[in-house]
């Protein structure tokens, strides 16, 4: 694949530090990444070779998990935070074509997702679709963002999505309170979905030199157990079969088509909030 940056980069956009948002495309086989993205992602896929299939198995357990809210849950809203540039198979894209009335707020901080999102993104008729620009450092602002409160109605069920958005936040303290934050602004019969790196299916790695790796790879990193995971959903209801391995996550695959946890070395897990 060739790769060729922007002749004129967008404003705003820092093309000296790797950002995840473009370090996830790269690994999707995207191209609006740039060198220092790709370099963050080539050091790490020195010492986890099966990173990018990490990353496609992430976007599958998206999948999975909005045809869940959708068809079965019954969600209509939609709160993708940390979205990442668009790709096929978008939250809405998939929401809408089960239920066309669905409305989707995309959050990201990278402008370059900002850009291409409004070139891309079509909602259908029925429906509608919002992409903000903002930090999840901050989700007082997001939740007050005019373009998101034309969007979704906060007073109705809502799913919030945190896919592969939480490990990037290596302050455990930090996490929880923004977590609390946005669980206790959601309504009851709202749902949250997340996704997260952890260890604990590759036994004897050093957990501090491979977030260690991650900072000299231009980018914070925590690795996070499942029964982190647990303690940060304490008091939701958590969807079968809760915390797992994401090829675990109600898979549509036969067991012998899926991805070992130990090449993903991510969670998943979606939970009601009562």
């Amino acid at each position: 694949m060739t790769f060729v940056d922007f002749e004129e980069v967008p404003a705003g956009i820092d093309t000296s530090r790797a950002h995840p948002a473009r370090r996830y495309d790269y690994w999707l086989g995207g191209k609006d990444n740039f060198a220092v993205d790709r370099e963050s992602a080539n050091m790490l896929a020195g010492v986890f070779p099966t990173i990018r299939l990490s990353a496609i198995e992430n976007r599958r357990f998206l999948h999975r998990v909005v045809r869940f809210l959708t068809a079965e849950a019954g969600i209509r809203q939609f709160l993708d935070i940390g979205s990442g540039l668009p790709s096929a198979g978008n939250v809405h894209e998939l929401a809408q074509d089960i239920a066309p009335d669905s409305r989707v707020v995309y959050v990201d901080n990278d402008p370059i997702v900002l850009t291409h999102a409004r070139a891309l993104l079509r909602s259908t008729p029925e429906g509608r679709t919002a992409y903000l620009q903002a930090d999840l450092h901050d989700p007082a602002r997001i939740l007050a963002m005019p373009e998101l409160l034309r969007t979704i109605d906060l007073e109705r069920p809502v799913a919030l999505m945190l896919l592969a958005v939480l490990h990037f936040f290596d302050d455990d303290a930090e996490v929880h309170r923004l977590f609390k934050f946005l669980r206790e602004a959601l309504p009851p019969g709202s749902y949250i979905a997340l996704s997260h790196a952890t260890t604990d299916d590759e036994p004897g790695v050093d957990v501090a030199e491979r977030e260690a790796l991650n900072r000299r790879a231009g980018i914070p990193f925590r690795l996070r157990s499942a029964a982190d995971l647990g303690d940060l959903c304490a008091g939701l209801d958590l969807i079968e079969p809760g915390v797992s391995a994401l090829s675990r996550w109600r898979p549509n695959v036969p067991e012998h088509e899926r991805a070992r946890p130990e090449d993903i070395c991510m969670h998943g897990v979606v939970a009601r909030v009562p």
